[in-house]
Protein backbone atom coordinates (compact mmCIF):
# COMPACT_ATOMS: atom_id res chain seq x y z
CA UNK A 1 0.00 0.00 0.00
CA UNK A 2 1.40 3.54 -0.82
CA UNK A 3 2.22 6.19 1.60
CA UNK A 4 -0.25 9.61 1.54
CA UNK A 5 3.25 10.86 -0.17
CA UNK A 6 2.41 8.99 -2.86
CA UNK A 7 -1.26 9.00 -3.86
CA UNK A 8 -1.46 11.21 -7.18
CA UNK A 9 -2.90 14.48 -6.57
CA UNK A 10 -5.62 16.05 -8.63
CA UNK A 11 -5.01 16.91 -12.25
CA UNK A 12 -4.98 20.85 -12.07
CA UNK A 13 -8.08 22.28 -13.08
CA UNK A 14 -6.56 24.12 -16.09
CA UNK A 15 -5.16 20.87 -17.77
CA UNK A 16 -8.71 19.15 -16.89
CA UNK A 17 -10.45 22.19 -18.90
CA UNK A 18 -8.14 21.88 -22.13
CA UNK A 19 -9.04 17.73 -21.77
CA UNK A 20 -12.68 19.03 -21.82
CA UNK A 21 -12.12 21.10 -24.50
CA UNK A 22 -10.15 18.32 -26.56
CA UNK A 23 -12.86 15.90 -26.18
CA UNK A 24 -14.78 18.25 -28.33
CA UNK A 25 -12.69 17.86 -31.37
CA UNK A 26 -11.05 21.17 -30.94
CA UNK A 27 -8.98 22.12 -33.84
CA UNK A 28 -6.08 22.60 -32.50
CA UNK A 29 -2.96 24.60 -34.85
CA UNK A 30 0.14 26.35 -34.06
CA UNK A 31 3.09 28.06 -35.89
CA UNK A 32 6.61 26.95 -35.63
CA UNK A 33 9.89 28.64 -37.15
CA UNK A 34 13.23 29.18 -36.23
CA UNK A 35 16.35 30.50 -37.53
CA UNK A 36 20.18 28.61 -38.11
CA UNK A 37 22.40 31.60 -37.23
CA UNK A 38 25.85 29.47 -37.84
CA UNK A 39 26.65 26.81 -39.55
CA UNK A 40 30.12 24.68 -39.85
CA UNK A 41 31.47 21.21 -40.30
CA UNK A 42 31.51 20.84 -36.34
CA UNK A 43 28.45 22.40 -34.97
CA UNK A 44 24.91 24.30 -36.01
CA UNK A 45 23.74 27.32 -33.79
CA UNK A 46 19.47 27.69 -34.32
CA UNK A 47 17.34 30.21 -32.60
CA UNK A 48 13.52 29.80 -32.07
CA UNK A 49 10.99 32.73 -31.13
CA UNK A 50 8.89 31.47 -28.17
CA UNK A 51 5.40 32.50 -29.80
CA UNK A 52 1.37 31.38 -29.06
CA UNK A 53 1.45 28.73 -31.61
CA UNK A 54 4.10 26.77 -29.73
CA UNK A 55 2.60 27.31 -26.30
CA UNK A 56 1.02 24.66 -23.99
CA UNK A 57 -2.05 25.38 -21.94
CA UNK A 58 0.17 26.32 -19.11
CA UNK A 59 1.63 29.07 -21.08
CA UNK A 60 4.95 27.44 -21.48
CA UNK A 61 6.57 26.27 -24.58
CA UNK A 62 5.16 22.69 -25.43
CA UNK A 63 7.95 19.70 -25.08
CA UNK A 64 7.39 18.21 -28.36
CA UNK A 65 8.06 21.61 -30.15
CA UNK A 66 11.48 21.98 -27.90
CA UNK A 67 12.19 18.09 -29.54
CA UNK A 68 11.61 19.28 -32.85
CA UNK A 69 13.61 22.20 -32.96
CA UNK A 70 16.46 19.99 -31.19
CA UNK A 71 16.25 17.67 -33.55
CA UNK A 72 15.80 19.69 -36.74
CA UNK A 73 19.30 21.80 -35.40
CA UNK A 74 21.00 18.10 -35.22
CA UNK A 75 19.45 16.61 -38.47
CA UNK A 76 21.14 19.88 -39.99
CA UNK A 77 24.36 19.47 -38.24
CA UNK A 78 24.50 15.66 -39.96
CA UNK A 79 23.05 16.48 -43.59
CA UNK A 80 26.61 19.65 -43.84
CA UNK A 81 26.65 20.44 -47.11
CA UNK A 82 23.71 18.85 -49.15
CA UNK A 83 20.79 20.54 -50.03
CA UNK A 84 17.64 18.67 -48.36
CA UNK A 85 15.28 17.51 -51.18
CA UNK A 86 12.00 15.09 -50.57
CA UNK A 87 13.16 11.70 -51.21
CA UNK A 88 16.75 12.63 -51.46
CA UNK A 89 19.22 9.31 -50.71
CA UNK A 90 21.22 10.00 -47.73
CA UNK A 91 19.11 12.07 -45.66
CA UNK A 92 19.85 11.71 -42.02
CA UNK A 93 17.04 9.81 -40.32
CA UNK A 94 16.70 10.20 -36.50
CA UNK A 95 16.62 6.60 -35.25
CA UNK A 96 16.93 7.52 -31.52
CA UNK A 97 16.76 10.50 -29.12
CA UNK A 98 17.04 10.64 -25.59
CA UNK A 99 15.89 13.85 -24.14
CA UNK A 100 16.09 15.53 -20.63
CA UNK A 101 13.86 18.54 -20.12
CA UNK A 102 15.30 20.47 -17.44
CA UNK A 103 13.64 23.94 -17.84
CA UNK A 104 10.88 25.79 -19.64
CA UNK A 105 9.84 29.66 -20.37
CA UNK A 106 6.84 31.51 -21.57
CA UNK A 107 8.76 34.67 -23.66
CA UNK A 108 11.94 35.12 -25.43
CA UNK A 109 13.85 33.24 -27.53
CA UNK A 110 15.26 29.24 -27.20
CA UNK A 111 18.92 29.20 -28.54
CA UNK A 112 19.90 25.73 -29.71
CA UNK A 113 23.64 24.15 -30.19
CA UNK A 114 24.43 21.15 -32.03
CA UNK A 115 27.73 19.33 -32.47
CA UNK A 116 29.31 15.91 -32.36
CA UNK A 117 29.73 13.27 -30.56
CA UNK A 118 30.62 10.83 -33.14
CA UNK A 119 30.45 11.21 -36.77
CA UNK A 120 30.48 8.67 -38.67
CA UNK A 121 29.57 7.03 -42.13
CA UNK A 122 27.00 4.50 -41.28
CA UNK A 123 25.84 6.46 -37.50
CA UNK A 124 25.88 9.96 -35.97
CA UNK A 125 26.01 10.76 -32.69
CA UNK A 126 24.87 14.68 -31.93
CA UNK A 127 24.27 16.37 -28.80
CA UNK A 128 21.86 19.64 -28.82
CA UNK A 129 21.96 21.76 -26.17
CA UNK A 130 18.72 24.07 -25.73
CA UNK A 131 18.75 27.30 -23.72
CA UNK A 132 16.60 30.31 -22.97
CA UNK A 133 17.81 34.27 -23.43
CA UNK A 134 19.10 33.90 -19.83
CA UNK A 135 21.49 30.71 -20.98
CA UNK A 136 19.48 28.56 -18.90
CA UNK A 137 19.18 25.12 -19.74
CA UNK A 138 16.40 23.89 -21.39
CA UNK A 139 17.30 20.75 -22.69
CA UNK A 140 19.81 18.37 -23.64
CA UNK A 141 18.73 16.36 -26.39
CA UNK A 142 21.01 13.33 -27.97
CA UNK A 143 20.21 11.78 -31.14
CA UNK A 144 21.38 9.02 -33.54
CA UNK A 145 20.86 9.22 -37.14
CA UNK A 146 21.90 6.83 -40.43
CA UNK A 147 21.86 8.16 -44.00
CA UNK A 148 18.61 7.05 -45.33
CA UNK A 149 19.02 4.32 -48.41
Amino acid sequence: MFSRRFVPRKIPVMLMSCLKQMEKNMQINGHIEFTITEKTSDQVTAEMPIQAGILNPFGTVHAGATLWFADVTATTLVIEGFDATEGMKGFPLAINLIANLTGNSKEGIFHARAKYVKRGKAVSIVRTTVTDNNDILIAEVTTSHIPSK
